[in-house]
């Protein structure tokens, strides 16, 4: 995405991970970085409005078919929950740091057609964090700033010459 903010390959240190639509911009908020969330916060809100008329035409065709109202209810019911439950598990993983370190944990496994089927809650959840920041900001924020201090924790720790540490003075015996 943009290689301006990357550190420079001869400064020593943790590099911040990318984001998706940011790259690395998000670390000192420069390279387009107000305008690409405008564009993503417009973006997420633009196709939540044409999922949602994608239903519509959906749903408007089971009217006609006349499939009852017990169907209409339960489909009607069925979108909200799981866009409900999409919103949901978006906005924490977009504000949270994950418990499990691995990418494909079972539990994320098991929700990929929940998520599908609420895709409106999902990409309103993406739409309301880029009012804030850049979607999964915080967690990176804090979490290259964990590094970051570490990284300096044990550059600091090493500082010095071993080599030149006294050596512990040997007792002498009383005799």
């Amino acid at each position: 995405m943009s290689d301006e903010t990357r550190p420079a390959p001869d400064r020593p240190g943790p590099e911040p991970a990318e984001i998706r639509f940011f790259g690395t911009t998000w670390v000192h908020h420069d390279g387009g970085y107000g305008l690409r969330r405008a564009g993503v916060a417009i973006g997420s809100l633009a196709l939540a409005a044409a999922g949602a008329v994608v239903l519509r035409f959906a749903f408007q065709g089971l009217e006609i078919a006349q499939v009852g109202s017990l169907l209409n209810v339960l489909i009607v019911a069925c979108f909200a929950i799981c866009s409900a439950v999409a919103f949901r598990r978006t906005w924490e993983r977009l504000t949270r740091p994950a418990t499990d370190p691995a990418p494909d944990r079972p539990a994320d496994r098991s929700a990929q057609s929940l998520l599908l089927i609420g895709f409106i809650g999902s990409l309103l959840a993406y739409f309301c964090r880029s009012l804030v920041e850049a979607p999964g900001e915080g967690v990176r924020r804090a979490e290259y700033e964990a590094e970051r201090e570490r990284y300096e924790r044990r550059r600091n720790a090493r500082t010095g010459n071993p080599a030149a540490k006294k050596a512990p003075k040997a007792k002498k015996k009383r005799g």
